[in-house]
């Protein structure tokens, strides 16, 4: 019972995520489906471990290869200075390359390469 509640809120979050994409950037239901698993994957993935990913900048052009986590024992004690974004449009993530909080559009995010 446990799992189909635990299910039931994450299809929920994901068609949440997949109209806001398809009303705000314009994504077709198909594409903002896509990308919404994908960003679902991406942060369960995050939190068991440093994943390989690949966003749009927002130049809409440039593509950025990151690696980032939000697993609690590989990121460092935070002082305060979060960064304040919207978490319904963007990602934050520790970037463990640069050593560094980051974030994107989350409609930005093209695919995740792999687990680290």
């Amino acid at each position: 019972m446990n799992n189909n509640n635990e299910m039931s809120k994450q299809m929920k979050s994901i068609m949440g995520l997949a109209w806001q994409f398809v009303k705000q950037n314009g994504f077709t239901l198909s594409d903002a489906l896509k990308c919404a698993w994908r960003n679902v994957k991406l942060h369960n993935e995050m939190q068991s471990g440093i994943v390989h990913f690949v966003f749009r900048k927002v130049d809409g052009v440039t593509m950025r290869d990151a690696y980032g986590t939000l697993k609690a024992d590989v990121i460092p004690p935070t002082d305060g200075k979060q960064r304040t974004t919207n978490p319904r449009t963007h990602k934050v993530y520790y970037d463990t390359e640069r050593g560094d909080w980051r974030c994107f559009k989350r409609c930005n995010l093209v695919k995740v390469v792999k687990v680290g």
